[in-house]
C-alpha cells in the first residue's frame, strides 16, 4: 500500500480525504501542523507527502524549504489560494505538482500516481556521460565538473527529459506536460524559473548554455557533447 503523509490543519478535510484514499490502496497519515508533521516525516519517511501551503505557524512555503534541505521525498502542495505566484513558489521550493482547492479528490488519486511513477520511473539508459555531465539515472545522481549536483525532483526530471534527447527542442508547454502530466499552459513562466535554478546548480550559466540551449521562441535544447570514449 501507498504511505503519503498529508499536513493540513483542517481536520474534518483531511480525515475525508484518507477515507477516500484508502479505497485506491494508499494510506494516508494526517498532520494538523508542521512540527507534528516534520515529526512523523523523520520517524516514518512516507512515499510521498501532502503539504497545505496554509497552516498555522509555519506555512507550507516555509516547511517546503525545509524538507527539501533533508529529503527527496516527493511533494504536492495544496491551497485554497492557487495565484499563479503561489504556484511558481512552490515549484522554486521544489515541489512535484501543485493542487488548487477546492479538488476533486479522484483527482489528487490520479496526480498522486502520477508523481510517483515519475519518481521511480526508469529509464531505458541507466548512466547518461557527457562532456563534464555524468547522469546515473538509477541512483538518480548528477555530477558536474567532478562534483555532485543536489536537485530537487523536478530539476532533475528536467535535465533528464533534455539529456535523453539530445538535440531536440522542447518547448515550454512540452515540457510542462512531460514533467507533470497535465495540460498546465497558465504555468509556462514557471519552466524559465525551473530551468534558470537548474543552470545554477550545474554552473551553467554562460552564453550560449554548455548543456541547456535556449531557443528563442520555442524552449529549449540539451546541446552537450557525449564524453569521449
Amino acid at each position: 500500500m501507498t504511505r503519503v503523509l498529508l499536513i493540513d490543519d483542517d481536520r474534518r478535510h483531511s480525515e475525508l480525504l484518507a477515507a477516500y484514499c484508502r479505497r485506491f490502496g494508499i494510506e494516508v497519515e494526517c498532520a494538523f501542523d508542521g512540527e507534528q508533521g516534520l515529526k512523523l516525516l523523520a520517524e516514518s519517511p512516507p512515499d510521498l507527502l501532502l503539504l497545505d501551503v496554509m497552516l498555522p505557524g509555519r506555512d507550507g512555503f516555509a516547511l517546503c524549504r525545509d524538507i527539501r534541505r533533508r529529503s527527496r521525498v516527493p511533494i504536492i502542495m495544496l491551497t485554497a489560494r492557487g495565484e499563479l505566484t503561489d504556484r511558481v513558489t512552490g515549484l522554486e521550493l521544489g515541489a512535484d505538482d501543485y493542487l488548487s482547492k477546492p479538488f476533486e479528490p479522484r483527482e489528487l488519486v490520479a496526480r498522486i500516481s502520477t508523481v510517483l511513477r515519475r519518481a521511480v520511473a526508469e529509464p531505458s539508459e541507466p548512466v547518461l556521460e557527457y562532456d563534464g555531465l555524468r547522469i546515473d539515472t538509477i541512483g538518480r545522481v548528477v555530477v558536474a565538473d567532478a562534483s555532485t549536483v543536489e536537485l530537487t525532483t523536478m530539476e532533475y526530471e528536467l535535465l533528464r527529459l533534455l539529456a535523453t534527447h539530445p538535440g531536440r527542442d522542447f518547448s515550454r508547454d512540452e515540457i510542462l506536460g512531460a514533467l507533470r502530466g497535465i495540460d498546465a499552459a497558465l504555468l509556462t513562466r514557471s519552466v524559465d524559473i525551473l530551468v534558470s535554478r537548474l543552470r545554477a546548480k550545474l554552473g551553467d550559466n554562460s552564453r550560449p548554455g554548455r548543456w541547456i540551449h535556449t531557443v528563442w521562441g520555442r524552449g529549449y535544447r540539451f546541446i552537450g557533447r557525449p564524453a569521449a570514449p
